[in-house]
C-alpha cells in the first residue's frame, strides 16, 4: 500500500477490494511437483506424524474451569500488538491463532491450526495455505484469505520495525478464495519464508472496515483463538475468559489446552510488592528471575506446609543474549578498543558471588544454551566463512575462542583495571587525577546504564563501581517501562541494559537486531550496528538451505559480533524457578522446551478446596 494512504476507511476499502477480486492458481504451477503437509519444519521433519489424538504434554481428560490471577511487570496502553503506537500486554498473544501452530516439544515443528495443510512446490518459491471451513472469529464470521492479505499490508505499511523484518523475504499474498492463501517468497529453495508466513495472524477484514487501523485502541480486538479479553483497566490489570465454543478446541493440536476459565493478569511496577502479593495469596502462579529472592526469600510458612511449591526445573530452550548494549550512534563507541575496556571492568565472577548466589552461567555467545552459538577456536567451516572478511574482522575473529574476561572475584580486580586503562590509552582516553578523560579535549568519559527493571539496577551497582574506579563518569538510569523502549526506539542513551529475544532457527529477525539497513530505522537495530561483514553473514543464514550451513554461518556470525564487543555480555540461566500455590494439576510428562503453564494445566477443584481451608 503507498505511505500516502492515511485514511484507515480507504484503506480498509481498498484491502477488501483486492481481496474480493479471486486469485487464479498458475496453469504451470499446478502441473509442478507440489508438497502438501498438515505439519512442517525449517530442517527436516516436525516431531509428530499425522493422526495423532494429542501433544503428549496434554491432558485431553483435563477438568475445565477456575480462576487464575498472574502478575505482569509494567502496563499497556493499547491492545493493537502489529503497529507502532504504545505498549502492549504481553499476554495479548493468547487470544489470537495462526496459521499453524508450534509444539512445546520442538524447536521448529508447526502444525496445521486455521490452515488444515499447506502446499508448495520443489523450489519454494510460494505456498499456499488451505483454510478450514469451521475456522471462525468469536463473532461468528468464518476466517477467510482476505484477512491475512490484509494483515501483511498492514505489518508492512505500518508494523512495528522489528515485526516488519521477520516477513522482509515475502513478497505478496493474494487470495485465490476465500480458503486458499497464497504467498510469494522472495527466496527460493528454503523453507524459512514459509514457517514465516506460517506463524501469521488473521485481522479481520470486516471489523477494521470504517476502523483505524494504525491507532493504539483499548478496544478488544476481534480475534478467533481460546481465550478473548474480558475486562482491560488500562494500567492495572486485563483479563481474559476461555472461549466455551471455541472452535479449534477439539483439533488434536489443542486437545487437553487451554483448561482454565479466567485468566486475570494484575500489573504491578514495584517487584518487591508484587513479590508481597504473591506471598499474601494474590497471585496464583510466578516465574521467578531474581536469584536473590529464590536463594533467600521463599523461606516463608505457606512452602513449609507446602502450600506453595517450589520448583526447578531444566530450561532447554535457546536463550537470547543478555547484556548491557552500546549505542553506537555516540562516537565515544567509535572505538572497538573503548568498547572492550568497558567490558573488561565488568567483574562477573564478584557479581556471581556476592548476588547472584553461584546460580547464573556466564555468557560468551549471542546465542546461549543453543546449537546456534560459536564456542571453542573457529571450525575449520567457520574459518573458510571468515576467511573472505579477514582483513575487516578483529584480530582474535579467526583463531581464537572468545572468552569474556575473568576475574579474581574480589571485586576489585587490578589486573583487570590496568587491562581496561590500556585499551583505553591506546584509543586516546587516559587516567588524570582520578578521571579518565580524552587526551584530545580533556573531557572526563561519562557513561550512564539504563534500565526498567529495579532488579537490573541492583545488579548493575557493582559495575558502575567498578567503572568510577577506572574514572569514569558512571551512572545508572531507572526509568519506567514504556520510557525504557522509547528511548531504545529513539537511540537516545549510553547502554541499555537487556536482552534480545532469540527465535531459533534464527532467520530474517537478524537484520533488525544486527543489520545495517536497520540502524537508521526507529526501533531498528539493538544499537546502531553498521558492519559490512555482519550484513553479509545475515544474508547467508538467511539463505541457508540446510541446518549444518545455517549453524556454521550463525556460529561465524556469533564470533564477528562478540569480537567487535558491540555489547557486554552478562548472564544466564540454565533453570526455570516456578512457584505457585497448590491449587492445580497438570500432566505427568512435560513439553522439553516450555513449563507448560498456564497451557496444559488446570485448576484441580480438590486442591483448592483444601487450600481454601
Amino acid at each position: 500500500m503507498n505511505h500516502s494512504l492515511r485514511n484507515s476507511g480507504l484503506y480498509v476499502a481498498i484491502a477488501l477490494a483486492l481481496s474480493l477480486v479471486p486469485g487464479t492458481r498458475d496453469p504451470v504451477a499446478a502441473e509442478e511437483d507440489v508438497t502438501t503437509k498438515w505439519a512442517i519444519a525449517e530442517f527436516g521433519e516436525p516431531l509428530y506424524a499425522d493422526g495423532i489424538e494429542h501433544f503428549p504434554y496434554a491432558d485431553p481428560d483435563a477438568p475445565r474451569g477456575g480462576r487464575v490471577v498472574l502478575s505482569d511487570f509494567g502496563s499497556y496502553d493499547t491492545l493493537n500488538f502489529y503497529v507502532q503506537k504504545g505498549e502492549w500486554p504481553s499476554s495479548i498473544g493468547m487470544v489470537y491463532d495462526d496459521l499453524m501452530s508450534s509444539s512445546a516439544d520442538e524447536i521448529d515443528g508447526l502444525y496445521g491450526l486455521i490452515a488444515e495443510t499447506v502446499e508448495y512446490p520443489a523450489d519454494k518459491s510460494w505456498a499456499i495455505f488451505n483454510l478450514r471451513p469451521e475456522a471462525v472469529y468469536h463473532d461468528g464470521e468464518p476466517i477467510r484469505a482476505r484477512d491475512f492479505v490484509f494483515a501483511l499490508e498492514t505489518i508492512k505499511e505500518h508494523g512495528r520495525a522489528f515485526i516488519q523484518s521477520f516477513y522482509e523475504d515475502i513478497e505478496k499474498a493474494e487470495a485465490l478464495s476465500d480458503r486458499e492463501l497464497r504467498f510469494t517468497f522472495k527466496t527460493t529453495d528454503t523453507m524459512k519464508p514459509i514457517t514465516i508466513a506460517a506463524g501469521m495472524s488473521p485481522l479481520p477484514v470486516h471489523y477494521w472496515e470504517g476502523k483505524d487501523v494504525t491507532a493504539a485502541t483499548l478496544e478488544p480486538p476481534l480475534s478467533s483463538g481460546p481465550y478473548r479479553v474480558k475486562e482491560v483497566d488500562p494500567g492495572r490489570s486485563i483479563t481474559y475468559e476461555r472461549v466455551p465454543d471455541y472452535w479449534g478446541k477439539d483439533l488434536p493440536i489443542k486437545r487437553g489446552l487451554n483448561n482454565i476459565d479466567e485468566i486475570r493478569y494484575e500489573y504491578y511496577r514495584d517487584l518487591t510488592v508484587e513479590f508481597e502479593a504473591f506471598k499474601a495469596g494474590e497471585i496464583d502462579f510466578r516465574s521467578e528471575n531474581s536469584a536473590k529472592r529464590w536463594m533467600t526469600e521463599y523461606d516463608i510458612k505457606p512452602v513449609e506446609d507446602g502450600r506453595v511449591i517450589k520448583e526447578e526445573i531444566p530450561n532447554k530452550r535457546p536463550r537470547g543474549m543478555g547484556g548491557y548494549f552500546f549505542n553506537l550512534k555516540r562516537t565515544k563507541f567509535d572505538d572497538v578498543r573503548v568498547r572492550e575496556a568497558i567490558m573488561t571492568l565488568y567483574d562477573f565472577e564478584a557479581i556471581q558471588r556476592t548476588l547472584l548466589y553461584g546460580q547464573y552461567k556466564r555468557i560468551s555467545s549471542y546465542f546461549p544454551n543453543s546449537d546456534y552459538g560459536a564456542s571453542g577456536e573457529p571450525t575449520e567451516a567457520e574459518k573458510a566463512i571468515l576467511a573472505p572478511y579477514a582483513d575487516a574482522i578483529p584480530e582474535g575473529t579467526m583463531d581464537k575462542a572468545f572468552v569474556p574476561p575473568v576475574t579474581d572475584g574480589s571485586g576489585r580486580d587490578r589486573r583487570s583495571l590496568r587491562q581496561a586503562l590500556a585499551l583505553f590509552k591506546e584509543a586516546g582516553w587516559e587516567l588524570s587525577d582520578g578521571k579518565l578523560v580524552s587526551s584530545a579535549s580533556g573531557e572526563q568519559f561519562q557513561l550512564e546504564l539504563m534500565t526498567a527493571y529495579p532488579e537490573s539496577q541492583r545488579l548493575a551497582l557493582p559495575y558502575v563501581e567498578s567503572l568510577k574506579r577506572a574514572g569514569i563518569d558512571a551512572s545508572i538510569r531507572l526509568v519506567d517501562t514504556s520510557q525504557w523502549r522509547t528511548r531504545i526506539h529513539d537511540y537516545d542513551f549510553d547502554m541499555w541494559i537487556g536482552g534480545l529475544n532469540f527465535f531459533p532457527p534464527p532467520g530474517t529477525e537478524l537484520r533488525s537486531f544486527f543489520g545495517s539497513a536497520s540502524a537508521d530505522v526507529r526501533g531498528g537495530n539493538s544499537g546502531g550496528i553498521k558492519n559490512p561483514v555482519v550484513d553479509a553473514l545475515i544474508e547467508e543464514i538467511v539463505a541457508a538451505k540446510d541446518l549444518e550451513t545455517l549453524q556454521n554461518n550463525t556460529r561465524a556470525l556469533d564470533r564477528v559480533l562478540l569480537w567487535n564487543h558491540y555489547a557486554v555480555p552478562t548472564y544466564f540461566n540454565d533453570e526455570a524457578w516456578i512457584a505457585y500455590w497448590d491449587r492445580f494439576g497438570h500432566p505427568e510428562k512435560r513439553p522439553e522446551y516450555s513449563v507448560g503453564f498456564p497451557g496444559a494445566w488446570w485448576v484441580d477443584a480438590e486442591k483448592d478446596a483444601a487450600l481454601e481451608r
